[in-house]
């Protein structure tokens, strides 16, 4: 019979912000979480192992599962929470940078799931969960690979939805909004950002951003968001935390493309 309570999961990025919130609170309701970072630091719980791992290392990632297998005998969900920001102009950053943006975020992610599928197959059950923004569904200008990476995270864990319902495998993509972590600080800027034809403009936009970031909900939210997922027996695709930012998400949906765009515009650039 297919295993149907979530008591080990797979968790990367877990040394800060929205991932250390999650582990914390995962492991007070007695979930066994293996949190995992390049930095290998995590809050400190009986209930959560924290681990080295580079999600860009396809190998590090496969070794990892394996070792927590070996362990536990089984794994019952992953949260795919690991990423990074880049901010600046569309001309003003290099295929370089641009990668760097999908690197961790986008394939670091396929690598994580990846890694996970066959033992979820075998079992007849996982949970996956990746951590999106609001930004994968309103064009965010100067973090425009930002917007880019997480709209293709969301159409992945759609997608993915869809291909592994057949074996017991559940997938949920979590949208959070402006949220108050080390994210913000942690924020690389293209080369070129502050000596091009868009500096100006830019700068008053990204500062626009990180003070809503600043003011934005604790990550403790959107833990309590994951882990309300985890212990239901069936996940939502979509789960966007906080009524203001579910009603930008509608809203996204109904309205023109135009007035999207204008709304945006005005309150960015």
């Amino acid at each position: 019979m297919a295993k149907k309570q979530c008591t080990v999961v797979l968790l990367t990025g877990g040394s800060s912000g929205i991932g250390a919130a999650t582990a914390a609170m995962l492991a007070d309701k007695g979930i066994k979480v293996y949190a995992t970072s390049r930095s290998g630091k995590a809050p400190e719980n009986d209930n959560i192992v924290p681990l080295v791992m580079d999600v860009n290392s396809e190998e590090a990632v496969k070794e990892t599962v394996s070792h927590i297998i070996s362990l536990e005998g089984h794994l019952d969900a992953v949260i795919c929470n690991a990423g990074n920001g880049i901010a600046g102009a569309v001309e003003d950053t290099s295929i370089e940078e641009a990668r760097y943006q999908f690197e961790t975020c986008y394939f670091g992610s396929v690598k994580t799931i990846d890694a996970c599928l066959p033992v979820f197959r075998q079992q007849g059950f996982g949970k996956i969960i990746t951590v999106t923004s609001v930004a994968a569904f309103i064009p965010i200008p100067f973090q425009a690979y930002y917007s880019s990476v997480k709209a293709a995270l969301l159409m992945l864990t759609k997608a993915l939805s869809l291909e592994v319902k057949p074996f017991g495998i559940q997938c949920c993509s979590v949208q959070p909004g402006d949220t108050k972590t080390g994210f913000t600080s942690a924020r690389k800027y293209t080369a070129k950002a502050y000596d091009g034809a868009y500096t100006d403009t830019m700068k008053r936009s990204v500062a626009k951003m990180e003070k809503d970031e600043q003011n934005g909900m604790p990550p403790e939210k959107i833990a309590k968001a994951i882990y309300k997922q985890l212990k239901k027996r069936k996940m939502r695709l979509n789960v966007t935390p906080r009524f203001d930012y579910r009603a930008i998400e509608v809203l996204a949906k109904l309205l023109p493309t135009k007035m999207i765009m204008w709304l945006v515009g005005k309150l960015y650039c």
